[in-house]
């Protein structure tokens, strides 16, 4: 099983989490604010996080900005009260890579967050461990870890952003489907796909992608191409 961090400064909810996740088999340390929680990070490993937004004396948007910046590929769930689609899309956005409002039923919580542990111990496609083609020198993958390498420069990547890129990148001139990603990402929710978080995923890969001699283009009503800029 896997080690977690719980940021929640409700204290019920914090425990009762912490036991829960703990009864299914994890190991699970928690912090009641922000700062605490960015001091632990710093000092300990951990597998995911589950992260609430209203957080003291650091805010989980700030934290979760920091995080990005220091463990890019870490996965992180928001756990909050905001529902609205603006907020779904903001978390998203900042690097999380699954948003869970509350109030949430336990099983759906367990649920997810083995599906996002899931995605981030799948197994490569390809067995050699960058992958790159004639048609993409500017641009290699890891088949273990969500990283890449553009011109040469390593790029750690989000969980979502590497399955998107892989899957970009093994139909390479080729239409991939807002089904097809839905079903690479293996998620527990439709929810990503059902607003316009894939746009956001596009627009950010597309900005790290910049000057690896590749473009994401959108093929209108169809899907997203990778191809030759």
């Amino acid at each position: 099983m896997a080690h977690l961090l719980i940021v929640e400064d409700d204290d019920l909810l914090r425990d009762g989490l912490t036991d829960l996740l703990r009864q299914d088999g994890h190991t699970v340390d928690n912090c009641a604010d922000g700062l605490v929680a960015q001091t632990w990070l710093s000092e300990h490993a951990v597998d995911a996080v589950l992260l609430d937004l209203g957080l003291p004396k650091l805010d989980g948007m700030s934290l979760l900005t920091w995080i990005r910046q220091r463990f890019e590929s870490l996965p992180v769930m928001i756990l909050t009260a905001r529902d609205s689609v603006d907020d779904r899309v903001e978390g998203l956005v900042a690097g999380a890579d699954d948003y869970l409002t509350k109030p949430f039923d336990n099983a759906e919580l367990t649920a997810r967050v083995q599906a996002l542990l899931r995605r981030a111990r799948l197994p490569a496609v390809q067995a050699d461990k960058r992958s790159t083609t004639d048609a993409a020198p500017g641009l290699e993958i890891d088949p273990t870890i969500p990283r890449a390498w553009i011109n040469g420069q390593a790029t750690d990547l989000t969980q979502r952003e590497w399955e998107l890129l892989r899957l970009l990148y093994q139909r390479l001139n080729q239409v991939v489907s807002r089904d097809d990603v839905a079903a690479a990402w293996q998620s527990e929710s439709a929810e990503p796909t059902a607003s316009n978080a894939l746009e956001v995923y596009i627009h950010r890969l597309r900005r790290k992608l910049n000057g690896s001699g590749l473009n994401i283009r959108n093929v209108r009503g169809l899907g997203y191409m990778l191809e030759p800029a």
